[in-house]
């Protein structure tokens, strides 16, 4: 079976977004691949995290995957830093990725802004791990959002060059795996910008713990504009909150945004918030209360984790000794 690797940060405070953009479609994928789904520790402190703060959003990031439908035995879920062939495997690829490379990434310039000279090496190098992450596995495909996929194709080239330097066909090429639905879930206060944790206003995500009144509060909040929706997508033309509503509930009710339009177009912002908060609340609610029982459970979602981890390393293992031997490391 082709062979599925793709983490998530442990930032906390999980959204719709994440949901929609991410987790959902992770929980299609287990039906069709073999799956790792890793919880990516390692990256998060290449800026400093609190490690009371590190250690609980690892758990609610965990609880909220298992809260979303993916199986802890059909599926490997684990923390990064569990299996120590992450560091290992990146430190080789620092050796083999070019310098010119990483200057070209630019969500290091996004994150760096104008303190590069005092950003960590880590996140500089975040590319090579994020190259290991899906190397050590021997991954095939790997979902990204349109954000990730230059550091995909560095994969690939780090990949392609480890092969050439030591004339040996080892990994494989991977592929990405792009979801087009809802993958860019936008602010409810202000449709221009993406949903966001860091966002001031809680009003501006509905958070995957919302209670059914949360949710339609947010929702019955959200900013519109004076027009009655759109009848079409051209016309979404200057109107982020409409594009924004009529998208959540095309990607909530898994319809094209064409239907949505077709239904709704012509009517007004009110009526339809109510139709979308019903819709939002009867597909988030559940989640969102299994996942608090889980939160409330932290020895499962441990449990969950170390069994995890040790399959993980099982896979692992084999190929970094391979690996090892490749490029000429004495190993007992």
């Amino acid at each position: 079976m082709k062979r599925i690797f793709s983490g998530v940060q442990p930032t906390g405070n999980l959204h719709l977004g994440n949901y929609l953009g991410a987790i959902r479609n992770w929980v299609k994928l287990q039906d069709e691949f073999d799956c790792l789904y890793c919880i990516v520790d390692l990256h998060a402190v290449t800026v400093w995290r609190k490690p009371e703060e590190l250690t609980a959003n690892t758990r609610e990031v965990a609880a909220g995957l298992l809260a979303a439908g993916l199986d802890g035995k059909r599926n490997i879920i684990f923390n990064q830093s569990q299996v120590p062939g992450h560091s290992e495997l990146a430190w080789i690829f620092n050796c083999v990725a070019r310098l010119g490379w990483l200057n070209r990434m630019t969500q290091f310039k996004e994150k760096a802004g104008k303190n590069k000279e005092n950003a960590s090496v880590g996140l500089f190098a975040y590319p090579n791990l994020m190259a290991a992450d899906i190397l050590l596995y021997k991954a095939t495909h790997v979902p990204v959002g349109e954000d990730q996929k230059q550091h995909l194709e560095l994969a690939r080239d780090i990949a392609q060059k480890f092969n050439n330097d030591f004339g040996v066909d080892f990994f494989p090429e991977v592929e990405p795996l792009i979801f087009g639905t809802a993958t860019r879930v936008m602010s409810l206060r202000d449709g221009t910008k993406k949903m966001s944790k860091s966002d001031p206003s809680d009003y501006s995500r509905i958070n995957m713990t919302d209670n059914a009144d949360a949710i339609a509060k947010k929702i019955r909040k959200a900013k519109t504009d004076p027009q009655s929706l759109p009848a079409n997508v051209e016309k979404f033309d200057a109107r982020p909150e409409a594009a924004n509503l009529m998208g959540l509930y095309a990607a909530l009710s898994e319809t094209s945004i064409e239907d949505v339009c077709n239904r709704f177009g012509g009517g007004e912002f009110s009526a339809f918030k109510k139709q979308l908060a019903d819709l939002a609340v009867a597909k988030l609610v559940p989640i969102g209360e299994r996942m608090r029982r889980l939160m409330e459970d932290p020895a499962e979602v441990d449990r969950v984790l170390a069994q995890g981890g040790r399959r993980a390393r099982q896979l692992a293992e084999p190929t970094l000794k391979e690996i090892q031997d490749v490029v000429g490391f004495l190993r007992p």
